[in-house]
């Protein structure tokens, strides 16, 4: 889908895929009730026929808009579980910089610090627009080298170094994880089989013919938009930063309320 509908308010993107597809639904069903079927004399068990196939692409569609729906979802979850994840391991960075002797404690805390306000002020107003940040990086070296700089003397110093470089590790395997996903989402071909798939289906579907015009009009009607939930659906999760639905940097903020920001005088 373009990145441009992702700024877009949920509720517009919602009603413009309702109308699209309803809209596309009643204009086939007029061409094939006018045009086509005056042209096909059927038997009865030809229509018998073309209902068991229309019947089998609607299943066949709806078991793979459905898998891709899944995990599209599944993806979305595990960035959130990543966002989680990172945010937890610059808590417990944070908390055990409070053991080291001045002044490697201040300055890693103020690194810390640093990093943090950077996710929160930059790198996710970045992320929400589909960029990837990179100034992170930097930050994250800054880290590692007051880490690296201290050497510890007495045996609890180096336990508690030792615990310290394993929560640095884990925040920079986080990292790594939550840049990467900004590549995250449905190529364009997928996304055009499920639209293309989806409209050959509401075309098939005008194929059966109701006792009313009027009723397969509204049948055909529900049918698209039910097409048009589920693959709107699929558009919300399918970019786990972007837009309304997006990740938010809730976690990273919460940390940063309770541990890291300055108290008030």
């Amino acid at each position: 889908m373009p990145g441009f509908l992702y700024q877009w308010p949920l509720w517009i993107v919602f009603v413009a895929m309702i109308g699209f597809f309803v809209g596309a639904s009643q204009l086939m069903l007029l061409f094939i009730r006018r045009k086509l079927v005056p042209s096909f004399r059927a038997e009865l068990h030809e229509r018998h026929f073309s209902s068991t196939l229309i019947s089998s692409m609607m299943v066949f569609y709806g078991l793979v808009a459905a898998l891709i729906a899944v995990n599209v979802y599944e993806n979305y979850s595990d960035v959130h579980k990543v966002t989680s994840r990172e945010s937890a391991s610059i808590s417990a960075l944070y908390r055990d910089s409070a053991g080291y002797p001045e002044p490697t404690r201040s300055a890693l805390q103020g690194a810390i610090r640093d990093y943090m306000e950077q996710i929160i002020h930059q790198a996710w107003p970045q992320q929400k627009r589909g960029e990837m940040p990179t100034a992170g990086v930097a930050m994250v070296t800054r880290i590692e080298e007051v880490l690296f700089a201290y050497e510890p003397v007495s045996e609890g110093q180096k336990v508690l170094h030792q615990q310290t470089l394993q929560a640095f590790n884990e925040m920079a395997v986080a990292r790594r994880l939550r840049v990467d996903a900004n590549r995250e989402g449905l190529p364009s071909s997928m996304w055009g089989v499920l639209i293309f798939g989806a409209l050959l289906c509401l075309f098939a579907a005008g194929f059966e013919m109701a006792p009313s015009a009027r009723m397969q009009s509204i049948l055909q009607a529900l049918l698209a938009a039910l097409v048009a939930i589920v693959l709107f659906v699929t558009f919300v999760w399918d970019r786990p930063y972007l837009g309304e639905a997006g990740i938010d940097s809730g976690a990273y903020q919460l940390v940063y309320e309770q541990l890291m920001q300055p108290k008030a005088d």
